[in-house]
């Protein structure tokens, strides 16, 4: 079975390694943390996503920026914004985004 691969993008790293920990800890999904817009741009285009997560950190105007280069290699790529909650939120934001 194919694994959701997601890329994670948050620039505060203890909690870019605790999010991707978690999306790792579910069997079904793979994730690959970026911490800076560059990093996260470079990391997008070398892989093939499924779905994009950001937390916190970015400024709006990375947030729009690194969504128009997403949108640009496949507009169906979920973004979705975790600023927090839980593990059963993020989980629930993930499957919500991909249904």
């Amino acid at each position: 079975m194919k694994k959701t691969e997601v890329l994670v993008v948050c620039t505060h790293q203890e909690i870019l390694n605790t999010v991707v920990r978690l999306v790792n800890s579910n069997t079904e999904m793979s994730a690959i943390g970026a911490n800076t817009l560059e990093q996260a741009i470079t990391t997008f285009r070398s892989a093939n996503f499924d779905l994009v997560l950001v937390g916190a950190g970015l400024e709006k105007t990375e947030e729009t920026e690194l969504e128009n280069v997403i949108r640009k290699v496949n507009r169906k790529i979920p973004v979705v914004h975790h600023y927090g909650g839980g593990s059963g939120l993020l989980f629930t934001e993930i499957y919500e985004a991909l249904k």
